[in-house]
C-alpha cells in the first residue's frame, strides 16, 4: 500500500473535504483504513514495476494507493441514507479502529440480546390455533387463483407453525402486486 499525505498548498473548507453525500460521490469502505472516496484507478511504477492501483481520497489530503490484487480489502459503502453526510476516516490515528471495535461491540451486544429473546421464547408457551375448520377449507377453495407450489409449502408451514404451541419464528415476505398474488 501506498500512502501519501500531501501539504497544505490551499486553504479548504473542511465541509467540503471531510464530507461527502451518500449516493453523489462513490465512498468505499477499506478494511484497514476506513471510509474513503474512490477516485479511480493509476498505474504507477514501484520498484521498476508498473501496476494497476486504487487510488482512494481519505480526510484532507491524504491518499491511499491500493494494489489491484487487494481489492479484497476494500468495499462499496452502505451505511446512512441518501441524505446522511458522510465524514471520511483519515489514514492516521486511531478512529477506524474506534469505529470496528464499537460496531464489533454493538454485534455481540445484539447476539446477547437475540439469544436471551430466543431462550425467553423457548421457555414460555405459545397459543396453538386449532386445524383448519371446514369453513375455512371452504374459504380457501373459493380463492379463485391456483397457487404456486411454493406458496402452497408456505401456506402448509405456517399453518403448521400456527398449529404448535411452540411461538411461531417465522417471516414471510412476498410480492403483493397487480396480479394473481393478491
Amino acid at each position: 500500500l501506498l500512502c501519501s499525505r500531501l501539504g497544505h498548498h490551499r486553504r479548504y473548507d473542511a465541509r467540503e473535504e471531510n464530507h461527502y453525500h451518500h449516493g453523489v460521490e462513490h465512498l468505499v469502505v477499506h478494511e484497514h483504513h476506513g471510509i474513503g472516496r474512490y477516485v479511480g484507478m493509476e498505474q504507477l511504477k514501484v520498484g521498476g514495476v508498473t501496476k494497476d492501483y486504487v487510488k482512494i481520497a481519505y480526510q484532507g489530503t491524504d491518499t491511499l494507493y491500493v494494489p489491484a490484487t487487494q481489492l479484497d480489502l476494500i468495499s462499496k459503502y452502505i451505511g446512512g441514507g441518501e441524505d446522511t453526510v458522510v465524514k471520511l476516516n483519515k489514514l492516521s490515528g486511531d478512529q477506524w479502529q474506534k469505529t470496528k471495535a464499537r460496531a464489533k461491540s454493538a454485534a455481540k451486544d445484539l447476539a446477547a440480546g437475540l439469544i436471551q429473546l430466543y431462550a425467553e421464547r423457548k421457555r414460555l408457551p405459545g397459543f396453538a390455533f386449532a386445524a383448519d375448520s371446514p369453513w375455512q377449507q371452504e374459504f380457501e377453495e373459493s380463492f379463485e387463483y391456483a397457487e404456486t407450489d411454493d406458496q402452497l409449502r408456505c401456506i402448509d408451514e405456517i399453518k403448521r407453525d400456527m398449529e404448535s404451541p411452540a411461538p411461531m419464528d417465522r417471516l414471510l415476505c412476498g410480492d403483493v402486486g397487480f396480479g394473481k398474488t393478491e
